[in-house]
């Protein structure tokens, strides 16, 4: 197939990809598109069996890290976590709309940092928005916490999301000094986003709470808080001695998922679907869609338009470039394209690319995975979601976060090295 065509089939291919992800009508499957798309990009010769092939095994690992971690987090769900979250929120609140909007961005994004971003959209979404109304407060301002933490708060370590994760194998880094470079944009990042909530939502913070009758306190899950916590201290333990991050994952996935089985509250078909198969075989797919533009023509023109060095201007370049692409063409595809073209600048620019790809997504429904799901919960317990609300919130939030998280990247790459 001849260049243009080769170039022209890809894109549309992805873009109709990315369409049916952000519709999915009648509830169909991501991968239900994808899979077949990726198959025609490699029968058409838009894209070499030879780098499709590499794309997948670059991919692979990724992928068995998003499957541990979802079944890892599903468990903690069945342990009970989320609930006991639900009961330290609404106690730390007292009733309060303000503390309540507090006690959601501690948790929210201690979850999406620790268990990724998955479980705190499909997890913990549903949980706030019980609690708030337990509390008799108005949901809206907790709801879209967690949309924006998801994103945002994905930021601190290699799991928190898949973005990083393929960041973390570009830039060289290790666990441990990943996260020590993005402590201080995490922070600050949520710090700003924190700040533009309590103006934006400052109606809502000050409407008196009307709460219902307290419910039963549950237990704290101490097996599943220590199996969090070890699996924690082996991703850091395995990347000094060059272990994969998916393989401490399945060891934690695997023990909470081994005492459900034991103590008959799954079975292994449910282990299976916990590790949502069909999402899988979608991130593959389109991995492989996405390689198919960037090989017939993208990288050329994204080339000559990402800023090159490591000073504070390049990497706000690179970010906003980042967010720019998010928003275009979700941030996976993004982050897919833009880490080959910055990985010779260094880590800075790495990391600056995620930020754009993990704070951009707040300003569109379409920035990022998570923000559809989160849609589709959100509506399934008939709350209205505006896209104008959600979009002006956005505009102020998506600013705000990631030019004071660049400033503190920079910051961090002077003082950490």
């Amino acid at each position: 197939m001849n260049t243009p065509l080769a170039e022209t089939l890809s894109v549309l291919l992805l873009v109709a990809v990315l369409a049916f992800a952000v519709l999915r009508p009648k509830g169909l499957p991501e991968a239900v598109l994808a899979v077949p798309a990726a198959g025609l990009v490699i029968a058409t010769g838009a894209i070499s069996l030879d780098h499709a092939r590499e794309e997948a095994a670059r991919l692979g690992p990724v992928v068995g890290f998003l499957a541990a971690v979802l079944v890892l987090a599903h468990f903690c769900d069945v342990e009970g976590l989320f609930q006991a979250c639900g009961a330290w929120m609404a106690r730390r609140s007292a009733g309060s709309p303000g503390r309540l909007l507090g006690a959601v961005f501690v948790l929210a994004s201690v979850i999406t940092a620790v268990l990724s971003l998955d479980a705190t959209v499909v997890l913990l979404t549903p949980v706030v928005f019980a609690t708030a109304a337990r509390a008799g407060v108005r949901a809206r301002p907790h709801l879209y916490a967690c949309a924006h933490l998801s994103n945002t708060a994905s930021l601190l370590l290699p799991v928190s999301n898949l973005t990083n994760l393929l960041a973390f194998e570009t830039s060289g880094l290790s666990f441990t000094r990943f996260a020590l470079l993005m402590t201080l944009p995490w922070l600050v990042a949520i710090g700003a986003e924190y700040l533009v909530f309590r103006r934006f939502f400052a109606e809502d913070l000050r409407i008196a709470a009307q709460p219902s009758e307290p419910g039963e306190t549950p237990e704290l899950p101490l097996f599943a808080l220590i199996t969090v916590g070890c699996t924690l201290a082996g991703f850091a333990v395995a990347s000094a001695v060059g272990v994969e991050p998916a393989w401490v994952a399945a060891a934690g996935a695997l023990v909470l998922a081994g005492r459900s089985l034991v103590r008959r509250k799954a079975t292994p078909l449910t282990v299976v679907r916990a590790s949502s198969p069909a999402f899988l075989a979608f991130v593959l797919a389109l991995g492989i869609v996405v390689r198919a533009v960037v090989d017939n023509g993208l990288a050329d023109a994204l080339d000559r338009i990402v800023p090159s060095g490591s000073g504070p201007l390049a990497l706000l370049g690179v970010a906003v470039l980042a967010a720019v692409l998010a928003n275009l063409i979700n941030n996976l595809p993004a982050v897919l394209v833009l880490l080959p073209l910055t990985a010779a600048a260094g880590p800075g620019a790495v990391l600056a690319v995620l930020l754009g790809v993990n704070i951009g997504p707040n300003l569109t429904y379409a920035g990022s995975l998570a923000t559809l799901l989160w849609r589709r919960i959100v509506h399934r317990h008939e709350h209205d979601v505006g896209l104008g609300e959600f979009t002006r919130l956005g505009l102020l939030a998506t600013p705000a976060a990631l030019v004071p998280a660049v400033a503190a990247l920079w910051l961090s790459l002077q003082v950490v090295g």
